[in-house]
């Protein structure tokens, strides 16, 4: 056996979903920077289900469907109200509220293809729903029920503030949700096709999926980014900040990525909607910090931004509380994970990896009285 640390470089299935080749992301083939441009999230997510873009009417039918599942079950939300608020992660409650869905999921255990299609679209609609409904009552607030005029972007934003959200709003958040629906084979993508590999049911892929999403060496980047900004405070304070980190050999959180050489291509787009963004908001400093940020790291260790860095000043710049930046990410990976979800269960075969063992040899068991 060779044994590869973090399994980098293995191929460990072949999927039809997603591909990185030579620093290039596509979604079944279509180019990133294409879908970022000009694509709808809703059309991203039946591309990646369906492995095409939609038709017309095809789209029409998955919005309606996604606006007739998307309100929660009153027992979710008053199981919101029971949490310690103060002391709960976002990203906790929403891994514990997906787990919930499934107890009133009548369909829960049923694993023919309609049915597990079908909590596909139950799941990915309700997603919105979970993280502002938490938002809102942590602070005291009622949740906001989604609009059925309203498309997908959109309806977030509204539910979050109460506010139907500006053009260049839905924009951005459209934008980001089309960068970060899927990512072949990342962790928390792994995680949830190893679970459903077992035949374990769509409520529990995804709420592994979301486990392995909350560490800050995945989803949890973003997050740290904007921390980082708050810290450093002023565009004076970065060079010896990122400096002081560098000398002390510090992470640097929102750059690099395991799989890029020269670069992360979704960045550049985030990048793009950054600048636009706190420019608008007469909050540009966030954007000028983060690209001294960037000129500094890269310039000194080569290492270019990912999603992470530029994604971080854009969901502050839209108002959203720097702790929900990571449970947003997977409200947009959700659709990536379902895909890849229901490709498992289309080709099904466990994954069970061996280990090297490094512990002692044979060893024979001494009774209790004869231990050192």
């Amino acid at each position: 056996m060779t044994v590869t640390r973090g399994l980098e470089g293995v191929v460990a299935t072949t999927s039809s979903i997603s591909s990185i080749i030579d620093d290039t992301l596509t979604y079944v083939g279509y180019d990133i920077d294409d879908l970022a441009e000009n694509a709808s999230f809703e059309e991203v997510i039946y591309l990646l289900w369906h492995r095409k873009l939609p038709t017309q009417s095809e789209l029409e039918e998955l919005k309606n469907q996604l606006a007739e599942n998307a309100e929660l079950p009153k027992e979710v939300l008053e199981h919101f109200k029971m949490y310690p608020i103060n002391k709960v992660h976002p990203m906790a409650a929403l891994r514990t509220a997906v787990s919930l869905l499934g107890l009133y999921d009548e369909e829960a255990d049923l694993m023919d293809k309609e049915s597990n299609y079908k909590k596909a679209v139950r799941l990915q609609a309700k997603m919105p729903a979970l993280v502002t409904a938490f938002s809102r009552i942590r602070k005291g607030l009622e949740p906001i029920a989604p609009r059925k005029d309203l498309g997908f972007a959109a309806n977030f934003l509204y539910m979050l503030s109460g506010k139907e959200p500006e053009a260049i709003a839905i924009e951005a958040f459209n934008k980001a949700l089309v960068l970060h629906a899927d990512h072949e084979l990342n962790a928390s993508t792994f995680t949830a096709r190893v679970c459903v590999a077992t035949l374990s049911d769509v409520y529990s892929g995804v709420t592994s999926a979301i486990g392995a999403l909350k560490g800050p060496l995945h989803g949890g980047a973003n997050e740290a980014v904007m921390n980082m900004l708050t810290e450093i405070a002023t565009l004076e304070n970065v060079e010896p900040y990122v400096r002081g980190k560098l000398e002390n050999k510090e992470k640097i959180m929102g750059f690099g990525h395991r799989v890029y050489r020269k670069g992360d291509p979704r960045a550049k787009h985030l990048k793009a909607m950054s600048q636009k963004l706190t420019e608008l908001t007469g909050e540009p400093q966030w954007y000028e910090m983060s690209t001294k940020i960037e000129n500094i790291v890269t310039g000194e260790k080569n290492l270019p931004p990912n999603v992470d860095f530029y994604s971080a000043s854009v969901y502050h710049s839209l108002g959203i509380d720097h702790d929900l930046f990571t449970p947003i990410f997977a409200v947009s990976r959700v659709s990536g994970w379902l895909a890849h979800i229901l490709e498992q269960y289309d080709n099904n075969r466990l994954i069970r990896p061996r280990a090297e063992y490094t512990g002692p040899g044979m060893q024979k068991y001494v009774q209790i009285e004869q231990r050192g």
